[in-house]
């Protein structure tokens, strides 16, 4: 989710001065799911609690002997100077005794969860814990009068994963949060770009102290040092992922790595793509796994951009485990091109696949544009006379999936126990109309492999 850029310049975030545009406009990607575009600054009934000044300033005094409070909210600077709500999160003193806080900003994702100086925290803020009924009550009369496309851009958006309410899945959930809920790693060095990370990723104790990680673009050899990248440069002799080589099409090459015979190259490449990825559990047990490494390809070699993994042998129908396109190289449509890809060996496989849950807020929103996309072009192409099964067949998507997609777009009825495609020639073209048409396109001409048999 714009390639030529100063790796200085690719993490250094511009904030905005109001929620939307909190997305990054550089070619590092968006750092905001798709939620957060709907976030406001305000925070219904709070109360701000003045401590620095009569005047009710929201400076904070740098120079102040008494530290923040871990877990309560405070008025912060973001980047550009624009005030949000914070949560301290965790605090520490640096060499000197000044206090540094890790906050997570209210209503936001995670992934901008950052370490900020005692300066940029202000006042403390109160929420109140009753909602104002009056509020409620406006924001249900604003969602009554949208329009039927703002109604399903809406839903689209705020949309969740169902909540799993087993006690046991629960309280490892919280467990996992409360050890990944400060970052381990700030940035990584990976080729020509530097990184700011997103997430905590469980690297070696050794390497997760560092506030900046190096690693080779080829082999994914991670280390503490540029000087020792530098002298690791001179000697490796890889050039692309260790596996076969399955797609080229013009500057794009797919690689085809099995999880048990590269296992050092494949546990790096889920260490890196945790620092960018919430929910990943998979990090060295990779022996059952696939990976599909998606690669840009130029005189010096090819270079990683992405990857999706899946299982070997799944009984859940999944063809896709994981799936991340690095920061750099998001916007490109390279996420969909790898869905695209994870379909197409289902095709291969004569068996029907859906993408292992839950997924994360991007591969959510990427997953539901893909669909939406095939849906429509086969109805398109077929005038609408067919039926679940069929489209099945010919896309290898879960019937599931196909119904779930078809109902946000409002083109299945379900009448006597069973659904129905109700559409009509002008609701596809309109549909198709809000379609993007600058995707990468899948040559199967290019893909030379066939099915693995256990």
């Amino acid at each position: 989710s714009n390639c030529e850029m100063n790796s200085k310049d690719l993490n250094s975030p511009k904030s905005p001065k109001s929620p939307k545009p909190f997305r990054k406009e550089s070619s590092v990607g968006s750092n905001m799911s798709a939620s957060d575009k709907n976030s406001g600054d305000n925070i219904s009934g709070e109360q701000v609690m003045s401590q620095t000044s009569e005047s009710g300033t929201a400076e904070a005094n740098p120079n102040i002997s008494e530290p923040r409070c871990i877990d309560k909210l405070y008025s912060c600077k973001w980047k550009c100077g624009t005030a949000h709500t914070a949560r301290v999160i965790e605090r520490r003193q640096d060499k000197e005794g000044r206090w540094e806080y890790y906050v997570h900003y209210e209503d936001f994702d995670r992934r901008l969860d950052e370490w900020i100086s005692a300066d940029r925290v202000g006042e403390e803020v109160v929420k109140s814990r009753n909602r104002d009924p009056c509020q409620i009550i406006s924001h249900q009369d604003s969602i009554q009068k949208m329009t039927r496309t703002q109604k399903r851009r809406f839903d689209e958006i705020n949309t969740t994963m169902p909540a799993d309410n087993d006690p046991a899945t629960a309280a490892l959930e919280h467990e996992r949060e409360e050890a990944t809920k400060v970052k381990n790693i700030q940035t990584v060095e990976l080729g020509q770009y530097e990184m700011d990370t997103w997430y905590y990723s469980p690297f070696p104790e050794e390497y997760s102290k560092c506030a900046k990680l190096f690693m080779c673009e080829f082999c994914l050899k991670y280390m503490r040092k540029a000087r020792t990248l530098e002298r690791h440069k001179m000697k490796c002799e890889h050039r692309h992922p260790p596996g076969d080589e399955i797609y080229r099409h013009d500057n794009i090459s797919m690689f085809e790595v099995d999880g048990k015979k590269a296992k050092i190259f494949c546990q790096s490449l889920c260490l890196l793509s945790k620092l960018f990825l919430d929910h990943k559990t998979l990090y060295y047990d990779v022996d059952p796994f696939l990976f599909y490494v998606m690669t840009e390809v130029d005189e010096l070699g090819c270079h990683i951009v992405g990857y999706f993994s899946k299982e070997k042998e799944s009984p859940d129908d999944h063809n896709l485990a994981c799936i991340m396109v690095l920061p750099p190289h998001q916007r490109k449509r390279y996420g969909r091109f790898l869905i695209s890809f994870s379909y197409e060996l289902s095709k291969k496989e004569n068996r029907v696949g859906t993408p292992e849950r839950p997924l994360s807020d991007l591969g959510l929103l990427s997953y539901r544009s893909y669909w939406k996309s095939v849906l429509l072009d086969m109805l398109s192409r077929h005038k609408g006379n067919l039926s679940i099964k069929d489209i099945s067949q010919m896309t290898a998507i879960k019937p599931d999936d196909i119904i779930t997609t078809l109902q946000s777009m409002g083109l299945i009825k379900y009448w006597k126990g069973q659904h129905l495609i109700s559409v009509s020639p002008k609701v596809i073209e309109e549909h198709l109309s809000r379609q993007s048409k600058n995707t990468l396109a899948f040559d199967e001409s290019r893909l030379q492999w066939t099915p693995h048999h256990p």
